[in-house]
């Protein structure tokens, strides 16, 4: 792993040969959902690469010699989150509407449990995170350069990143919260192993993905960078000239900020825009009201909302989603919906937070891990935060981040035993074997990783 850590093209290359045929095209669809060629370059619109490449990898997935069901309780909500979706569909006000949309959440569970059951080493999750980033990376190049051209000047569409799930300039953004904390927290790790120039290369990731964020004219997205730029300095409990220096490229940032983006938080409340949100609000409010167990059905916010407000179609008289994740899962799928909806964003908190603790208390686990860990929490936050003002629910953001997370609990887990487990004693070996859910909590400090199920 040391050899990897160290970033070398050519050890990441030899390490991605030696691993299976699904794993590769795990890598390739991961390439495809954040490149986006085939929207791109519209001479490879007409291939349908990124099904052909999931549909590699269920095809070849049994032939993995690595390959390894991951247990965790996250599996099972899940899939009754995809189950209340179908009975939601079926029970709409608008079933037609709703099967339109069956796709949308399906995709991501087929695409979750593939990450977990495919990226099952440290090696190939280091792999997997690299491919990541590196994608990434171009989009949040783009991003920061694109703003820089216009002199860090204001526009009223922000930044359009390609076509497809990061086009609109708030989902763009959004998924730069998904991307610049692990950055930053993977550069941190690997800052012993690598040149000075690589070490800065990463960090050059998680600032585009700021600047980025800055300049795509969305306040949600700004409130949760700098939800997320506190809850790094309060769990790191950084060092105070560490912290001086984050404050001073906050300062930077806001300076950065045109007089009219500052303007426009000064109006929140009272622009048309927030007035619009606050619309959808209080209209998705009353539908919760009116059908608090299974909702109005999936996807059924905005024909819903036309046929009870029609004078106010903000959008060229065209009805919208209702501009907030909660609203959004409480109208498609009820309280119910809502509350599994929670339980999943818990667990991704709560997997990292026991990933942190456990690679502390015991060597076996990978270096990197706890770090990543990190990362994947201040996203998680990100997502919250950003998501109370915009629709993105059924994006990559939460159900990629959900399965980075899953999957690495499994290879902590599987790490930790597999060094532990020759060298315990009997009894530990006993108190180490009851690893399911329903098991009592077992003592000790070898067996603390169980808690990641």
């Amino acid at each position: 792993m040391e050899t990897l850590y160290t970033l070398n093209p050519r050890a990441l290359w030899s390490e991605f040969q030696k691993q299976s045929f699904a794993f590769w095209m795990m890598c390739l669809y991961l390439v495809l959902q954040y490149f986006d060629p085939l929207r791109i370059y519209h001479s490879l619109s007409s291939l349908p690469l990124d099904k052909i490449a999931i549909g590699l990898v269920i095809l070849t997935l049994p032939m993995d010699p690595k390959r390894r069901w991951a247990r965790d309780s996250t599996n099972i909500w899940m899939v009754f989150f995809w189950l209340l979706t179908v009975v939601s569909s079926v029970l709409a006000i608008y079933p037609s509407i709703s099967w339109s949309h069956w796709f949308d959440f399906f995709n991501w569970l087929v695409i979750y449990f593939l990450i977990i059951n495919t990226v099952t080493t440290a090696e190939r999750y280091f792999i997997f995170l690299v491919i990541f980033l590196l994608a990434n990376f171009k989009l949040s190049f783009f991003g920061a350069r694109t703003w820089a051209e216009r002199g860090f000047g204001f526009a009223t569409w922000g930044i359009e990143g390609p076509p497809g799930f990061f086009q609109n300039s708030a989902d763009f953004s959004g998924e730069m919260l998904m991307f610049a904390p692990i950055a930053f927290e993977l550069a941190r790790f690997v800052k012993p192993y690598v040149r000075r120039v690589t070490y800065w290369f990463l960090m050059l990731g998680a600032i585009t993905g700021g600047l980025s964020i800055l300049g795509a004219s969305d306040r949600g997205s700004q409130l949760a960078l700098a939800c997320q730029g506190a809850w790094m300095a309060v769990q790191r409990r950084l060092k105070f000239k560490v912290l001086i220096g984050i404050a001073l490229l906050a300062g930077v940032g806001f300076a950065l900020l045109p007089a009219a983006e500052k303007a426009r938080f000064t109006r929140s409340g009272t622009d048309r825009t927030s007035i619009q949100r606050l619309d959808y609000w209080r209209a998705g409010l009353k539908m919760i009201e009116n059908h608090p167990v299974l909702g109005v059905g999936y996807f059924n916010f905005a024909p819903v909302y036309a046929v009870h407000d029609p004078n106010k179609l903000w959008s060229n008289g065209k009805p919208q989603l209702p501009h907030n994740i909660f609203i959004q899962v409480a109208t498609d799928a009820g309280l119910v919906g809502l509350v599994i909806f929670l339980v999943l964003i818990y667990r991704n908190l709560k997997i990292a937070k026991d990933i942190q603790r456990i690679c502390k208390n015991n060597e076996g686990a990978p270096a990197f891990a706890s770090n990543v860990a990190r990362g994947l929490a201040v996203t998680t936050l990100g997502f919250v935060v950003a998501g109370q003002f915009n629709t993105v629910t059924y994006y990559p953001f939460l159900w990629i981040n959900l399965a980075l997370t899953v999957s690495l609990a499994n290879i902590v887990r599987v790490s930790v035993e597999q060094r532990a487990g020759a060298n315990l004693a009997p009894q530990s070996r006993e108190a180490w074997a009851p690893l399911s859910a329903d098991s009592e909590p077992a003592q000790g400090k070898l067996t603390s990783s169980r808690n990641l199920l």
